[in-house]
């Protein structure tokens, strides 16, 4: 199980991979996920790719009880990035439990967040692949 157990390396610059994608609002605020209708009651005018900026850790918690296929414990933290002067708040999977509040991570692309043999589910029903957080050295 590559993504479920182990910590991805970083997808380095300019390969493959999806983007991190958040909309962007005729008023100027940044949502991820998108949202049909933006704060402002309009609907997105553009994206912006949320793994070509850091964020800081607002909070963070483990998981030890987790659903099929997902590694246990499971580090998950609410994120902050700011971009051109919004901010913009995601949560996700941290890459190990080295993590405080105030850290600064990268997004990095990991092909698995969790096992697609574990679930319930068909493997081919579904995405497994996504984002986790790296603290930034």
């Amino acid at each position: 199980m590559t993504g479920a157990d182990e910590s991805p390396e970083p997808a380095p610059q300019g390969a493959d991979r999806p983007a991190f994608e958040a909309a962007r609002y005729p008023d100027g605020s940044i949502t991820y996920p998108s949202h049909p209708v933006g704060p402002g009651g309009d609907a997105p005018v553009g994206t912006v790719d949320l793994a070509e900026y850091d964020a800081e850790v607002v909070t963070w918690t483990t998981s030890t009880a987790t659903p099929p296929g997902v590694r246990e414990p499971n580090h998950l933290a609410i994120v902050e990035f700011d971009v051109d002067g919004e901010p913009v708040r995601a949560i996700g999977q941290v890459a190990d439990d080295d993590v405080e509040i105030g850290d600064t991570v990268e997004p990095t692309y990991c092909e698995e967040l969790r096992d697609p043999d574990a679930g319930i589910r068909e493997a081919e029903s579904q995405s497994w692949d996504g984002y986790r957080f790296r603290p930034v050295e």
